[in-house]
């Protein structure tokens, strides 16, 4: 069995280093993120044009029909550079329409998403901050063949950018009677607004919904049985911000190994110690660690595996506990410069604190593989 990558992945990382390079230095996505949208339009068209954003969406609907692991290529690359963009909102609600959408719904929003002309997210985390059936509060009240939505979703990944949202409501009393709709920005009734947060790469809003009217054209699949869709939904979300998290650690240590080789301290350089070289390795084997657990957790998503949700836990757990200990011991090796502005390992530290939740924390994660191991 290959355990490798394709030589048609190799090429795609290449080409999107090439492009990262030139587009996405972490001088450049400083200057990107203090932009009111907090990205560059131009450069995510060109990644359209590329094929980078539709690429997991079927080639029926604009996209290349390309596999999660493939995904995991571009997202491990633009992790590397905090490259701030709403590739992981898009994906999600892209197959939220592709799993559960009828042919009619699939034409309708796949291709606008395919080809970086619409932004769409995932819109399910409520004042509760559960990830479960019982943490949709957010009711829709029947009405001719659709419903009316009034509520609020909280941390909204690129909520004031998105034209469709993906919003999982509450369609009765039962602990899964659970739909998910489309809702577009333009919709009487909907607004949305990204709110302050420390990493300013990835934005996170509000969606607050006043009796927002969804026909049936809108709602994808059955009403009230579209949690275990969701619950897949949310289990990719975790896999792709792990793959993110797999090039942010492996940038952060690049740049703490350079300043490493760099520092002169007591007459000498201060990667000489053992006391830097040993937090470097140490960085080494948890990124390499939760790296194959990411694959894995790809792969077995791709072959829709019985084990996909272990694998998913395992990978995001590791990560969510080995990243932030990656940021903080990288800004502890920088001396007391790493906590200012002007240097970049602070920017990996923040984003290691945005994605630790995201998806679910480790705690969550561990929790739930005990659980699905039966304990």
């Amino acid at each position: 069995m290959n355990f490798g990558f394709t030589e048609e992945q190799d090429l795609l990382r290449a080409e999107l280093r090439k492009f990262l390079d030139q587009n996405a230095s972490l001088e450049q996505v400083r200057k990107q993120v203090e932009s009111p949208e907090g990205f560059s339009r131009p450069l995510w068209t060109r990644m359209a044009e590329l094929g980078w954003v539709g690429l997991t969406i079927p080639e029926t609907y604009g996209g290349v029909g390309m596999d999660f692991v493939t995904l995991v290529v571009v997202l491990e690359e633009t992790g590397r550079t905090l490259f701030p963009s709403p590739l992981v909102s898009t994906v999600l609600a892209a197959k939220a329409i592709e799993k559960l959408g009828s042919a009619e719904q699939r034409q309708r929003w796949l291709p606008g998403l395919a080809d970086g002309s619409r932004i769409g997210t995932l819109a399910v985390l409520e004042a509760s901050d559960r990830l479960d059936p019982e943490g949709i509060e957010l009711r829709g009240q029947p009405q001719g063949d659709g419903f009316v939505l009034t509520g609020e979703k909280r941390f909204v990944s690129d909520a004031g950018k998105a034209d469709l949202f993906v919003v999982a409501f509450r369609t009765g009393d039962g602990a899964e009677d659970v739909g998910l709709a489309v809702v577009e920005r333009d919709t009487s009734g909907v607004s949305a607004d990204d709110q302050p947060s420390m990493d300013l790469t990835k934005r996170v809003g509000r969606l607050l919904l006043d009796g927002a009217a969804v026909d049936a054209g809108a709602i994808l699949g059955e009403p009230g049985v579209a949690w275990p869709t969701l619950a897949w939904l949310l289990d990719v979300g975790a896999a792709l911000v792990a793959a993110e998290m797999v090039g942010a650690g492996e940038g952060a240590l690049r740049i703490t190994t350079d300043f490493a080789k760099e520092r002169v301290q007591f007459d000498a350089l201060i990667g000489r110690f053992q006391g830097v070289k040993h937090p470097l390795a140490e960085m080494y084997v948890d990124i390499e660690s939760y790296k194959s657990l990411v694959y894995y957790a790809a792969w077995a998503l791709d072959q829709d595996s019985d084990d996909a949700p272990l694998a998913v836990s395992r990978a995001k757990a590791y990560a969510s506990e080995a990243l932030p200990r990656i940021g903080i011991d990288g800004v502890q090796l920088h001396g007391g410069v790493g906590y200012t502005w002007e240097y970049d390992i602070q920017l990996y530290l923040k984003r290691s604190k945005w994605a630790r939740p995201a998806f679910g924390d480790a705690d969550y994660h561990y929790e739930r593989l005990a659980a699905l191991g039966g304990l």
